[in-house]
């Protein structure tokens, strides 16, 4: 069915880089999401009217969230397959942050809801009406979420959606709780001399499965905007591709940016030999910032590190340094290593790659590197700048 709705509705739906196919994949979706939702919600709401039941006028309160949702996801897609402009000369991808949480928001007030009057009916319990047309309002219900949250991941996957994972997790959820509504309602009626308002007690499950998600939710989209790390993934990628060319010594120093989905800003260092020719050299950096934008869609800006690879005396010292830094903690590495001789005493100048699992404040670190260094010999300066990374 998923690539089947992709093939109608979705033009070159296989070139999923392209602004204008996500665009089409989010309307897609989107339409797709709001018109089963609207469904579910009528149901289950006049299902849930009719005999009584808190927990299913929940459930369905909840599906109309998601219809609301699915409407914040459609605008937000809209907005992001916008070109860049002056003001944003980034583009606009990012706005599918801005939804995914606005879309965790409505999800943890639509959870604090159900909460509250659920335990307002275990305080004054009332007992729901059974029927077996609720039994099937639910069944369906939950068979149709099931196939929403494979829709909804299976193309936020193909997409690299954050909305769209979001909302897949949003329907897997909502399947748990309709299933524990279900539970109670088959108990009710196989079991009607209970005479305890599991409708009640379902709804407070239903209230957490929910808040667990939008909290879920919240977090990871709190994440992607005040920024993370990059995915190893993409690490990986650069660095694949600069250990292709021979002519790069090395890299350090990369800081990568996300503005959504196919938006992916890149600056680091290469190390190169200083003695080369540097129109060469600035030829090998240029082909590796163009395979990165054309192959992988990383914008990188890449900064030429020259080094001195044919001196003994250079490299004894590099040598000794790394020996001192290792001796701190083996996770540390240096580069940018030079040295500037004096009649009184030798300027080190390099770089410390410290990770941030290493807790040492960074003026611990120089003094300790400091300490090191002179043990090899007093004369012996350091000039060092700590890189976290």
């Amino acid at each position: 069915m998923t690539e089947l709705l992709s093939r109608i509705f979705v033009k070159d739906h296989k070139n999923t880089q392209s602004p204008t196919v996500r665009s089409a994949y989010g309307t897609m979706v989107s339409i797709v999401g709001i018109l089963f939702n609207i469904l579910l919600f009528l149901a289950k709401f006049t299902v849930g009217t009719l005999f009584g039941s808190i927990a299913i006028r929940a459930d369905a309160i909840n599906n109309l969230s998601d219809a609301g949702s699915q409407v914040v996801s459609l605008i937000s897609f809209r907005i992001a397959a916008k070109p860049a402009d002056r003001e944003h000369p980034f583009g606009h991808a990012r706005i599918e942050y801005v939804s995914s949480m606005i879309v965790a928001f409505l999800i943890l007030v639509i959870g604090f809801d159900v909460l509250k009057e659920s335990i307002g009916k275990i305080i004054e319990p009332e007992l729901p009406d059974r029927s077996t047309v609720a039994v099937a309002v639910l069944i369906l219900s939950i068979a149709v979420k099931l196939w929403l949250g494979f829709f909804n991941r299976k193309i936020g996957k193909r997409i690299n959606s954050g909305v769209m994972r979001a909302s897949a997790t949003d329907c897997f959820s909502d399947c748990l709780s309709t299933g524990a509504i279900l539970i109670s309602t088959l108990i009710s009626l196989l079991f009607p001399e209970l005479g305890i308002n599991l409708d009640a007690y379902m709804g407070v499950i239903v209230a957490i499965l929910i808040l667990v998600a939008g909290g879920r939710i919240l977090s990871e989209t709190k994440n992607s905007i005040l920024g993370e790390a990059p995915a190893d993934e993409t690490v990986e990628t650069i660095r694949r591709v600069v250990e292709e060319y021979p002519q790069a010594l090395g890299m350090h120093d990369l800081t990568v940016h996300n503005y959504g989905p196919g938006h992916t800003v890149a600056a680091f260092h290469v190390e190169v030999d200083g003695s080369e020719d540097i129109f060469l050299t600035h030829d090998m950096v240029d082909t590796i910032e163009q395979r990165l934008r054309h192959e992988h869609h990383i914008n990188a800006t890449i900064h030429m590190d020259p080094i001195v690879t044919d001196d003994e005396e250079t490299n004894r010292m590099r040598r000794e340094a790394e020996a001192a830094v290792h001796r701190i903690d083996p996770m540390l590495k240096i580069h940018d290593f030079r040295f500037v001789p004096g009649a009184t005493h030798t300027n080190l100048i390099f770089d410390v790659a410290v990770p941030f699992e290493i807790k040492m404040k960074d003026d611990e670190i120089r003094r300790r590197v400091d300490e090191e260094i002179r043990l090899i010999d007093p004369t012996y300066c350091v000039v060092l700048t700590v890189d976290r990374v």
